[in-house]
């Protein structure tokens, strides 16, 4: 899948391949092949395949994956405001809806509602990707943001 690529979504790619990803060994092995599939101001969307690594003992997709999603994109919703800081959890909530199992294609969606001098509020959805659309997990988090 091909988008086109705007000034949002170059510097959230950078900041995720040149900066985080290689920073954060929880993220490069959960989110390795994560795709950064779109970015505007304030909003970003992904896709992850639910691979072997990504399920619990059930088979389905585990908790602590979607609370990870959860702060990866509340972050690069962040960044894709300008900054070039993904900012500090203060807070994360996540609501578990439904399951996805290995070999679906999720579709992670980010908002950050309101970037302010210190704080920064987002809202996360993952869903199944496709026309169903289905969600398995939302939820909203905030980070402390404040410029060094």
């Amino acid at each position: 899948m091909s988008a086109e690529i705007n000034t949002e979504l170059q510097h959230v790619r950078d900041y995720w391949l040149k900066f985080m990803k290689p920073k954060s060994p929880i993220y490069t092995f959960l989110l390795n092949d994560i795709q950064i599939i779109s970015a505007t101001k304030g909003s970003i969307t992904a896709h992850l395949q639910v691979l072997p690594v990504h399920v619990n003992s059930k088979g389905t997709l585990h908790g602590v994956v979607s609370s990870c999603l959860m702060d990866w994109a509340g972050g690069m919703s962040i960044v894709s405001t300008g900054l070039d800081n993904s900012g500090l959890s203060t807070d994360i909530h996540t609501t578990y809806v439904s399951v996805a199992r290995e070999g679906d294609l999720l579709e992670i969606e980010s908002n950050a509602s309101k970037v302010g001098a210190s704080l920064a509020f987002t809202t996360v959805q993952i869903r199944h990707a496709g026309e169903n659309g289905q969600i398995v997990a939302h939820g909203t988090h905030t980070k402390y943001v404040k410029a060094k």
